[in-house]
């Protein structure tokens, strides 16, 4: 099923997608905070729980990101009818377009129409990663006033009810 505002669309990771992976550009910056998708994939064909999700821009892949359940969840919430939103990232290419706001305003159609049992989506964000918290409160997601530890330090939890 595709959710789609303009001409940006959600859709699950097909195979024919994998030539786009494969030729998807994160900056340095960027993979201190989110992991490349073609990386990520592997984690997901392991892993019934992980479900991988490009971004459209037309026929375009601009974008990938990692719908989690229970397995990443229940280290930032009780909530078994949530999913952790992960690895959240828009090729460089395409940044600067506003892609990953509209897809993020998309993210509860398209949880509804797929997952009619979730009823929140929850995210942890570095603390440095300004850009990133700027966008995810754009598009609706409020601070938790949780805190975790990841990778990179401090990490501000995130959540949007839907």
């Amino acid at each position: 099923m595709t959710t789609q505002e303009q001409n940006i669309q959600l859709s699950f990771y097909e195979k024919k997608d994998q030539a786009s992976l494969e030729n998807y550009h994160l900056t340095e910056q960027q993979l201190k905070y989110s992991g490349h998708p073609l990386e990520c994939l592997q984690d997901c064909f392991q892993d019934n729980e992980r479900h991988p999700i490009v971004i459209r821009d037309g026929e375009k892949v601009a974008g990938f990101f990692i719908l989690h359940g229970w397995g990443g969840v229940k280290a930032y919430s009780d909530n078994r009818n949530a999913f952790l939103l992960r690895a959240f990232s828009v090729n460089s290419t395409f940044q600067g377009q506003g892609i990953a706001t509209k897809a993020l305003k998309l993210l509860d159609s398209f949880v509804n129409e797929n997952f009619p049992s979730i009823n929140e989506i929850i995210l942890a964000v570095n603390h440095r990663n300004t850009i990133a918290q700027h966008v995810y409160i754009k598009a609706g997601f409020k601070d938790t006033g949780k805190r975790a530890m990841g990778g990179q330090g401090e990490m501000f939890l995130l959540h949007k009810s839907i």
